[in-house]
């Protein structure tokens, strides 16, 4: 199977496929509910900063997609809307248009997004398969991003088919390369989350915590091989750490944390920066409302999500995304 029909299919698959598994936790985790706010909902600040950069919501639009066609106008619509409202974005793997330049305009959006906080990609195991610190900044400098993300992605590489399956010595790497760009370097995890027991290994700029009840990559795999492959997709389907038990050991450590994995509502936002993460990150949602109605239905996704969060925000007391940290009913967690 080709490089193309490999992203074709991973789009198509999120689109029309339950590639959802596992239980991110939220349902488990319950706001402080104020009967008497004493604020005024319309001073509500949702700003923050991640890494240097502001946003306007503590939101990312999540790694998606890149180095096919489809993928260039994907991205492109991506940031204007991330432009629009004053949110964060990331480029899916760049490894495509590091191994051929001709594809590099399918990540390029800063032209239509001069100011979002725009994070490069390229998976971490790729640094045992002959990458190193030159194609880091090769990926930074591709996009004029501001930030390195370099996903890490064990259960989907395994049971891909091909994948690439040599994650010895990574840690080390990942550290190197953090200590030699210019630029934050961002440890991502993809649908299995990562324990405190992994993340204070590491010594990068931030990490996000991309965990278990979002959507499945083991799942996404598995539609794509053959009969034994889907059933081994199916059986890893919920593996990993929780996006909430992740945040919450994670968040332990000193270091700036995306909250990812299974957000679906602005009240998961609002619950993920309560458990101690300073944003969150939205994929799977972006994508599938972006399938429906292009650049006017990821509008609308947001204009809901944003509602739901200041909504979140008002009822607990929370004038600012700061305040939201521990405003947890702690019986509920």
């Amino acid at each position: 199977m080709t490089i193309d029909e490999r992203k074709h299919d991973h789009l198509r698959i999120c689109v029309r496929e339950d590639v959802q598994a596992g239980n991110a936790g939220f349902d488990d985790v319950k706001l402080v509910h104020k009967a008497l706010p004493e604020l005024d909902f319309d001073k509500i600040n949702t700003e923050t900063e991640f890494l240097g950069k502001k946003l306007n919501y503590p939101v990312i639009i999540e790694a998606l997609t890149g180095g096919i066609s489809k993928a260039k106008e994907i991205n492109r619509d991506l940031a204007v809307v991330a432009e629009e409202f004053g949110i964060g974005l990331g480029v899916g793997s760049q490894r495509r248009a590091i191994d051929n330049p001709e594809f590099s305009d399918t990540y390029c959006v800063r032209d239509v997004a001069p100011n979002v906080f725009l994070a490069a990609n390229l998976g971490a195991v790729q640094l045992n398969y002959g990458f190193g610190v030159a194609e880091c900044r090769q990926a930074i400098e591709m996009i004029d991003a501001d930030a390195l993300a370099l996903h890490i992605n064990p259960l989907q590489e395994v049971i891909q088919p091909g994948g690439d399956r040599n994650f010895s010595g990574l840690v080390k790497k990942i550290n190197m390369v953090s200590k030699k760009l210019n630029k934050p370097v961002i440890v991502k995890c993809v649908g299995s989350g990562i324990s405190y027991e992994t993340a204070e290994k590491l010594k990068v700029s931030a990490i996000d915590v991309g965990g278990s009840g979002g959507t499945s990559w083991s799942l996404i795999e598995g539609f794509r091989g053959d009969e034994k492959t889907h059933r081994i997709g199916k059986t890893f389907a919920g593996w990993g750490v929780s996006t909430v038990q992740a945040i919450r050991e994670v968040s332990k450590l000193d270091v700036p944390l995306i909250g990812s994995g299974g957000i679906r509502s602005g009240v998961d936002a609002a619950k993920a920066i309560a458990l101690g993460a300073d944003c969150v990150g939205v994929a799977l949602p972006v994508l599938r409302a972006w399938s429906q109605k292009g650049v006017v239905g990821v509008e609308d996704f947001f204009e809901q999500f944003i509602e739901e969060l200041k909504i979140a925000m008002f009822l607990s007391g929370s004038e600012s995304v700061p305040e939201l940290e521990g405003k947890l009913i702690k019986d509920g967690i």
